[in-house]
């Protein structure tokens, strides 16, 4: 039967002559060295070059990977060998080796060991382990040795080819050849082992060996048996000299490469001519492959090429009984999963070990242009026939065959039922429900009667139906599609006698979903559709949602389901067979689900094992059951997760319980204050340490308690900023003054003291001063403190008496229900307030004093009286005084310790920042402005409250938050205390002025410096 070999261009790259090529085993990279002497590598999937190396200016005529090692190796015409790393470019060793050309390079595969052939007419073996010390010299050729290669069975045995005419075999440790081929007319260019059995030798192998073109044309290529000594076959076909040759490790063909530009594909077995390739680049001179790949490398006077030969994915299959069939080569096995004891334990992902069992009923080998049918048992020839693919349909005794590019013939029970004459090019067929029939732009289904059923304009790479027949999975290049087959439909269709287009029917079939993947290979379990894709991660689909069941190591294709034991079959490209768990009831419980009959689907959850119940969760939740979900998670934080997105507090509040973690009792938090439960939200936020969550709560309630506690946990916690803002909505700024002095925030302590407590600017000036000297002496010299400098701190007087007002002030509470009554009554500039108070006292003095020196001036006027007329003065008791002159006595004041009217209206928020006492009066407005939005918190008619900022609330131009005080004031208090703030400078006037006259230089300051 002839070779059925697909053959696909990976590169094409034009170059310089190419001496030598050679493939990456892992990495899709092609190495090639040059004539010219540099060496590249490309990356022949994406036709790009990884790198390249400028090796010497004579030519380089053989490069190997060393995978392992992550090195290339490099011979050349100046006799040096040169090793590289190849991904950081750098030298690894560079030695001479021969005294000639070097013509080869061999790796061997496990031991630290390379092979170099020379014109010297010897071979030397290296090892790299002893710093690439010669370890042995192979001495016997009479002439330029061409090739060596490493037997890969037997790796202590290698073959070297000579132009002297001979092909000898030598073992590493002995310096003399095993034995010599002879019987050549010429010499020999190159050689290579065969990979495979033959006749059921164990270690046997074919040695072949090429003519060389320097003496004649030698246009013949000869395979060995070196047990025999003798030539098994002599291949001919070449015009011209053969150059390369090698034996494909994964298929069964033997290449050559010619002078004549050809490439010659043999049959290992038949040794017919399978295919000849032709890339008009010139002369052939190497050919290169890699062990576990179809690959095929192929270096050209112009150029490289990168072939793939055939299908890399195994030739398998499984029934629903267990029973497999596979194809290597020449060679067909079965086994049936069935032989497997009871005691015998499958792991998932494990290889499985069986017995060949031959079992089954058919088994079909389709090669070009012919198929067979055997019966599985004895083999028998059953069938045979032209065609160029077979497919069954679900029924066995039905089968098709695409019997050209435009005929079809449909079989039942082994007889030519209908042939489908197609007026589109067929380029494949497909089998299942029904017959697929796949061109370049769309499908068509057939019925098995050869009736068409309907045309869908997909491009098709594969078609997989369940076995039911109900659905179906059309596989594009990129994606796939799940239609649902309506069977029902076809048949009224077909009963009503109504023609039938060249489209079809048009509800045959319904698109159920599409999925963007590259599949490899699939297989349905019921209504799931089990895949594994370009990532070979292993999949499955239910309605559209796909769910990754394993990551799998490498490659593999599945085979098929068991569902008696609840396994997925894959097999790899070495034919081992692994499997893994997939619960049939779970297949079942999603499809229910998928279709919407939940309570079907939920009565199979007690049959399901406990570790799928997550999984059942999530497949549940995805479809917007998220109650249900709920109810089958066991995973505490995925059942915690499910309880907040239902907003479910009390579950969610048990699972916190048990979990204990912040993170989900901040969650928990966050859920009880949007859903307006405040006694959980402050449980949950204490319980996660949410201090700004506590924060935002105690503030909305004016919770003053709240506060209180919340700014002593929250200063143990080192969370001083929380702290500060909680003591700063009390109105306790002492205690922010002594907070941002025990955190050593000393310059915002200063300015924050100056603008709310300036009875405390000294003292904290004095801390700062004396911190800031250990830095800098200079910039503590320029700090003012105003018990020195009272003349740089105008109206401090006036801030002492606005602080002692606000001071009184802070004990006044006021339930938060009554803010109404008291809104934008408590906006007072204090220190207004306290000059007014100043000038009321100053005129009641002296109306007094006015008052007392002329009541004197009368007594004296009538002691003279009564001396002039000695006439004694009647009794006090008995004569009035005469009437005091007429005086404007002033409102009486009010008391010191009073603030004025507007002042003592109490304040309802205990979120409200205490007014500044310390800033530059300012004109009132004509109308009174409205409070800022710091002041106005949320009002809880149940929570009394106290006058959180001292004497009237919140005053208009105070800072409203911590912030403000961390940057020290506010703009215009700063352009206020460039004026009179805590820093000398020696622009002032007054003292500083006749100092600076004196020349005397107390601010510590020299000539040219300016005051920090």
């Amino acid at each position: 039967m002839p070779l059925r070999l697909d053959i696909k261009r990976q590169l094409v790259q034009r170059t310089d002559r190419i001496k030598g090529v050679d493939l990456h085993p892992t990495e899709p990279w092609l190495l090639a060295n040059l004539y010219n002497g540099n060496v590249y590598i490309w990356n022949w999937s994406d036709q790009t070059l990884v790198k390249s190396f400028e090796i010497t200016e004579l030519p380089v005529r053989s490069a190997k990977f060393v995978a392992r090692k992550q090195w290339l190796i490099t011979g050349s015409d100046d006799m040096i060998v040169r090793i590289f790393n190849y991904n950081t470019m750098d030298k690894v060793k560079v030695f001479e080796a021969h005294t000639d050309y070097i013509r080869c390079i061999a790796v061997h595969p496990s031991m630290p060991y390379i092979l170099t052939s020379s014109d010297d007419m010897l071979i030397k073996l290296w090892d790299w382990d002893k710093n690439w010390s010669c370890a042995q010299v192979f001495e016997g050729h009479s002439h330029y040795v061409m090739m060596v290669s490493f037997n890969p069975k037997d790796s202590n045995t290698f073959a070297s080819a000579s132009l002297d005419r001979t092909i000898k075999v030598w073992c590493v440790g002995q310096p003399t050849p095993n034995f010599t081929l002879e019987g050549h007319e010429k010499g020999v260019n190159c050689v290579d082992y065969f990979t495979g059995e033959r006749y059921g030798w164990g270690c046997c192998g074919w040695v072949g060996e090429f003519g060389d073109g320097v003496q004649a044309a030698w246009t013949t290529s000869r395979v060995w048996d070196y047990q025999t000594k003798a030539c098994v076959q002599t291949l001919e076909g070449h015009s011209h000299n053969i150059a390369a040759v090698c034996f494909h490790p994964e298929l069964p063909i033997i290449v050559s490469g010619s002078e004549d530009g050809t490439i010659k594909l043999w049959h290992s077995t038949t040794y017919r001519l399978e295919n000849t390739l032709d890339y008009r680049l010139e002369r052939v001179w190497s050919l290169g492959y890699v062990k576990g790949s179809n690959c095929l490398a192929i270096g050209y006077d112009d150029g490289a090429v990168v072939l793939k030969l055939g299908r890399e994915e195994p030739v398998a299959s499984m029934d629903s009984s267990g029973k497999i069939i596979w194809a290597k080569h020449n060679e067909v096995q079965t086994v049936n999963l069935r032989s497997l004891g009871a005691e015998y334990e499958i792991t998932d992902g494990r290889g499985c070990h069986w017995p060949h069992n031959p079992n089954g009923r058919f088994v079909v080998v389709c090669g070009d242009g012919e198929y067979i049918v055997y019966t599985a048992l004895a083999w028998r020839n059953k069938s045979f026939g032209s065609g160029l693919e077979f497919v069954w349909s679900h029924d066995s005794n039905d089968f098709a065959i695409r019997e050209s590019s435009s005929k079809v013939k449909l079989y039942k029970n082994f007889a030519e039922r209908s042939t489908v004459k197609l007026d589109f090019t067929a380029e494949g067929i497909h089998g299942g429900a029904l017959v697929g029939v796949r061109s370049a732009e769309y499908i068509v289904f057939f019925d098995w009667d050869g009736s068409i059923v309907r045309r869908i304009d997909v491009v098709a790479k594969e078609v997989r139906w369940s076995e039911s027949g109900e659905y179906v999975a059309i596989i594009a290049e990129n994606s796939f599609y799940v239609l649902k087959f309506n069977r029902e439909v076809v048949e009224a269709h077909r009963a009503s006698g109504r023609p039938t287009d060249d489209d079809g029917i048009d509800d045959a079939f319904e698109l159920l979903n599409e999925v963007s993947e590259k599949v490899k290979t699939g297989v349905w379990v019921g209504g799931c559709f089990i895949y594994n894709n370009a990532q070979w991660r292993l999949n499955y689909c239910v309605g559209g949602e796909v769910t990754t069941l394993f990551h799998l190591d490498r490659p593999m294709y599945l085979l098929g389901y068991l569902a008696t034991q609840n396994r997925v079959f894959l097999i790899d490209k070495e034919f081992g067979i692994v499997s893994y768990t997939l619960l049939l009831s779970m297949i079942e419980f999603k499809t229910l689900a998928q279709r919407g009959d939940m309570e079907a689907a939920l009565a199979l959850l007690p049959g399901l094992p406990k570790d799928q119940l997550n999984s059942v969760a999530r497949f549940l939740e995805a479809k917007g059951f998220v109650a249900e979900a709920l109810e089958v998670a066991t995973d505490p934080e995925y059942r915690f997760d499910l309880a907040i997105q239902l907003g479910n507090l009390d579950v969610a509040q048990s699972i916190a319980v048990a979990l204990d973690s912040e993170v989900k009792w901040k969650q928990l938090g966050e859920l009880a204050i949007s859903s307006g439960r405040m006694a959980v939200a402050e449980q949950c936020l204490q319980y996660g340490k949410d201090f700004s969550g506590l924060l935002l709560l105690y503030s909305a309630q004016a919770n003053r308690a709240g506060l209180t506690s919340l700014a002593a946990s929250a200063t143990a916690a080192g969370k001083h900023n929380v702290a500060f803002l909680a003591l700063f909505s009390l109105g306790q700024v002492e205690q922010c003054v002594q907070l941002l002095l025990d955190t050593n925030r000393l310059p915002e302590a200063a300015f924050f003291a100056r603008t709310y407590l300036p009875s405390k600017v000294s003292e904290v000036c004095k801390v700062w001063k004396k911190d800031l000297a250990l830095l800098n002496p200079k910039a503590a010299e320029s700090l003012a403190d105003p018990d020195e400098y009272p003349n740089l701190f105008p109206e401090l007087a006036l801030a002492l008496q606005a602080e002692s007002i606000s001071t009184a002030s802070r004990s006044k509470l006021v339930d938060a229900s009554r803010y109404a009554e008291f809104e934008g009554s408590t906006l007072v500039n204090l220190i207004e307030a306290a000059r007014e108070m100043g000038t009321m006292s100053l005129s009641n003095g002296h109306a007094e004093a006015e008052e007392d020196e002329q009541l004197e001036e009368e007594d004296e006027e009538v002691e003279e009286e009564q001396q002039a007329e000695e006439i004694p003065a009647p009794p006090a008791q008995l004569s009035a005084p005469p009437p005091p002159p007429s005086v404007t006595v002033p409102p009486t004041p009010p008391s010191p310790s009073r603030a004025p009217a507007a002042a003592a209206s109490p304040a309802f928020t205990a979120a409200a920042p205490p007014s500044p006492v310390a800033t530059t009066p300012t004109p009132q407005a004509a109308t009174p402005a409205p409070p800022p939005p710091a002041t106005a918190a949320p009002i809880d008619a149940a929570a009394p409250v106290t006058a959180a900022a001292a004497a009237v609330g919140a005053f208009a131009s105070a800072t409203a938050t911590a912030a403000a005080a961390a940057k020290v004031a506010e703009p215009e208090e700063l352009e206020d205390e460039e004026e009179d703030g805590l820093f000398k400078d020696n622009e002032e006037g007054g003292d500083a002025e006749e100092e600076e006259a004196d020349g005397d230089d107390d601010w510590g300051l020299e000539e040219g410096d300016d005051a920090v």
